[in-house]
């Protein structure tokens, strides 16, 4: 059972991948919003930059983790045949 659920929170396939990125973005621009109206000027649009910043580096890494699993998974079904 706890296989079970523990699967529900693997990224599967780049649709949800996307997903969770999208839902990352939402967040981090929320809170750069915020961050703008506690630190006007420079410094709120510094920390705007790194949340959003951080989003792209998450995005990225999900995205090629994704595509190393995939090519795991083939490359042990071929090492079968």
């Amino acid at each position: 059972m706890w296989q079970k659920i523990g699967r529900l929170f693997v990224i599967k396939t780049r649709v949800e991948a996307f997903l969770i990125i999208y839902a990352l973005a939402l967040g981090a621009t929320a809170r750069g919003s915020q961050y703008l109206v506690d630190y006007p000027g420079w410094g709120g649009k510094l920390l705007f930059l790194a949340t959003t910043g951080a989003v792209f580096l998450a995005g990225a890494k999900i995205l090629d983790c994704l595509r190393y699993e995939r090519e795991r998974v083939q490359a042990a079904s071929s090492a079968e045949s």
